[in-house]
């Protein structure tokens, strides 16, 4: 089968680490190893988030004072998937993926008009005590919103509407190239006049992943993050896994917009959209769930 993969950025540096190089490095090299069982038998397309990362280089940047103005975000995204795409790929060589792999530095159209941008919802960065992220909004101009029990800077999220680079996308995958691409949602840029321009932004990583799943006909759309699968009812004392469902079923639920919102809203687009079938788990079960033995399969 053709899968595109959708890795959660925190699958690379799990809540409360340390963002050391060393730390996310090794997740990288368990992701690897992972992926690396379902790249004997199916050919992927692989989708990174960068949520921590990008926040980090935010902060960095904004800390700077050689710069006159810290770098914008849209940069701040191409950076992370050169940085990700290089371990990753690297890390699928060592775990012996015979396939050629490639990390392809993605431009992601967006609307400059799309009201993402006077609602910012996507998370980035670490979580701080709801004390210290206000001092830190305050510094910086940031805009904050509680996510579990810490509180994080938020920043607009777009829709994505295409990829620019898609032809050579589609032209490696069909030369048999294990793609990393759409890192971190992909750069946003706007289209104006016929040039391109980077704005201040983030795309969610899931709803690109879904985008290039039906623009490369893929047969499913693997979503894997920190959690084991969806949850019926979830942060309540009632909340059960759910190891099957359907559309139809999802649409009576309600997740979280940060978080599983978008994961779910992804599924839901491939699958309305090719009748093929996604999957929600945990990245140490990637092969067991496109198997359908663990996470949460989603069909139309």
């Amino acid at each position: 089968m053709r899968i595109v993969v959708a890795l959660g950025g925190n699958a690379l540096l799990r809540r409360g680490e340390r963002p050391d190089a060393t730390i996310q490095l090794e997740h990288v090299r368990a992701a690897a190893d992972a992926l690396a069982a379902l790249a004997k038998d199916h050919e992927l397309l692989i989708c990174h988030g960068n949520g921590p990362q990008v926040g980090l280089l935010a902060l960095e940047s904004e800390a700077d004072r050689s710069l006159t103005r810290a770098y914008p975000l849209d940069a701040l995204v191409a950076q992370t998937q050169g940085m990700i795409g290089y371990w990753l790929g690297q890390s699928l060589r060592n775990a012996r993926v015979a396939a050629p792999v490639i990390s392809v530095v993605t431009q992601v159209l967006v609307s400059a008009d799309d009201p993402a941008f006077a609602a910012p919802t996507k998370f980035v960065g670490a979580g701080y005590d709801h004390a210290t992220a206000t001092e830190l909004a305050r510094t910086h101009g940031w805009s904050i919103a509680a996510d579990g029990s810490s509180t994080r800077r938020v920043v607009p999220s777009p829709e994505p509407h295409g990829v620019v680079e898609i032809d050579t996308i589609l032209t490696l995958l069909r030369a048999g190239t294990l793609v990393i691409c759409g890192g971190g949602g992909g750069a946003p840029v706007v289209s104006e006049n016929g040039q391109l321009r980077g704005v201040e932004a983030v795309v969610d990583k899931d709803l690109t992943a879904s985008w290039l799943a039906v623009a490369a006909s893929a047969d499913r759309l693997l979503v894997l993050t920190d959690v084991a699968a969806v949850q019926r009812d979830y942060g309540t004392p009632e909340a059960t896994p759910l190891a099957h469902t359907t559309l139809s079923e999802l649409a009576g639920m309600r997740f979280p917009a940060g978080s599983m919102g978008p994961k779910i809203e992804a599924c839901r687009r491939f699958v309305e959209a090719t009748g093929g079938v996604a999957g929600v788990g945990g990245l140490a079960d990637a092969a067991a769930i496109v198997a359908e033995i663990a996470g949460t399969t989603i069909r139309r």
